[in-house]
């Protein structure tokens, strides 16, 4: 039985949905997440503990345990552990990124500089302290402009600035937000500094593909439809297939292998996110890892050979073969080229369930009416009863995940906004403590 290692932030609902693609395919998972080491396998799933920040020594560990235990492959679900699982390919002489073109992936600077290098279209940009004078910034860098994080990812920390008073503004926010614990936690030295670049107009699109020994297989371009104009950046709904003309998504195809190109990625999966405007494909970033979250259960794959059915028409599955992301992802890790499937012929998609209030969560009603939402798969509600809800910026998380399959996008996208509507969420606000100054 082959063995995969996956590595993970927690052993949470994603990396379930690797454990139920590996019972159908015949595959042994092992685990190894970002937990602490002095317990002896708290939640009794046999992961190996180890820490994301000391890359040289989570290699070690999980080499040594290959010992008793063969990898045949492995897998990074998230942006912290890539760096990790790279260098852990590496020692075992298995295909995978490259360590240094994971570390520059996930850093905004050094992609930014890559891209520009490579000839890609690329926003003007400027580096810095988020405690440093605004003034360095806007000798770059003209409004509007975007502040961001050099290395947190799904839009967090991410503002969009139109005078120097928002400037400021934000360049306070983030001062806060990467001095949080969790930020701290992570020992990036990245987290010191802050990007501030052009802010690009136009069409914003995600590009899910795999990485087959230096060629890219595109397995699904995702249109956003709702305008990412800012000041926050929350994405929430992502629809596959793309509606825009066959021109423009081979141009996304091939500006997204020329920066894959360009950061040195190489064998394995990538996220990517691109804008399209007059100018061109602007690539914002290329990640090492699959989509993230539950997002992934938006999408299905069929042998290509496989001959699209009546019951393919209208949504329902088109053959008996048909495998998830997780299972597809699984196959990859242990040799089989991607190339051999396709994601199915009808439209799907996502929405993010946002976070509209700081706050603390009660509960939510209108999940089975969301459900019963005509195209609607279903609703999965991941924020927890008593929870701290902690909207974009700051924030890392949505509340949930609806989804849906529909002959067209254009259906998938009422029934996603359909179900939304149809769901009410209780959201107590936050209790401040206050400090007596009486003795």
């Amino acid at each position: 039985m082959p063995r995969v290692l996956v590595l993970a932030t927690t052993t949470g609902y994603q990396t379930r949905a690797f454990g139920d693609a590996a019972e159908r395919l015949g595959v042994d998972l092992v685990f190894a997440t970002d937990r602490c080491n002095m317990l002896e396998d708290p939640w009794r799933d046999e992961a190996l503990p180890i820490r994301f920040y000391d890359e040289t020594e989570s290699v070690a560990t999980i080499v040594n345990a290959s010992k008793k235990k063969r990898i045949d492959g492995v897998i990074a679900v998230g942006d912290r552990p890539t760096a990790v699982a790279a260098g852990v390919m590496e020692a075992l002489g298995l295909p995978g990124h490259p360590p240094d073109a994971t570390i520059a992936a996930r850093n905004k600077q050094v992609t930014r500089e890559r891209l520009r290098g490579a000839g890609l279209n690329v926003p003007a940009f400027v580096e810095g302290s988020a405690a440093g004078d605004p003034a360095a910034f806007r000798s770059v860098v003209d409004f509007p402009a975007v502040v961001k994080p050099l290395a947190l990812s799904g839009s967090r920390g991410v503002i969009r600035v139109d005078d120097e008073a928002g400037l400021v503004a934000a360049l306070d926010r983030l001062r806060s937000l990467l001095a949080a614990p969790d930020v701290r936690a992570e020992r990036d030295a990245a987290h010191d500094l802050v990007l501030v670049e052009e802010f690009i107009e136009g069409r914003e699109f995600a590009v899910e593909g795999l990485m087959n020994r230096g060629t890219l297989d595109v397995l699904a371009i995702f249109d956003k439809p709702d305008p990412l104009d800012g000041p926050f950046f929350e994405e929430t709904i992502y629809l596959t297939p793309s509606i825009a003309d066959e021109g423009t998504q081979q141009a996304i195809a091939d500006a997204v292998s020329k920066a894959i190109v360009a950061l040195g990625l190489h064998h394995g999966p990538i996220h990517a996110e691109c804008r399209v405007n007059a100018r061109g494909v602007f690539v914002l970033e290329v990640a090492a890892r699959p989509i993230g979250g539950l997002c992934a259960k938006a999408l299905r794959f069929v042998r290509r050979q496989a001959q699209p059915s009546a019951a393919g028409a209208d949504g329902a599955p088109e053959t008996l073969g048909e495998i998830s992301f997780e299972e597809l992802l699984l196959r990859h890790a242990i040799g089989e080229p991607s190339t051999g499937w396709r994601r199915e012929r009808v439209a799907s998609g996502v929405m993010m369930i946002p976070i509209p209030m700081r706050g603390v969560f009660r509960g939510v009603s209108g999940i089975e009416d969301a459900r019963g939402v005509p195209g609607v798969e279903d609703v999965r509600i991941t924020a927890k009863i008593d929870q701290m809800l902690i909207p974009l910026p700051e924030g890392a998380s949505y509340l949930g995940f609806i989804f849906s399959r529909a002959v067209v996008a254009s259906d998938v996208e009422r029934a996603l906004r359909a179900a939304h509507a149809r769901l009410t969420f209780t959201i107590a606000p936050e209790l401040r403590v206050l400090q007596s100054t009486h003795g």
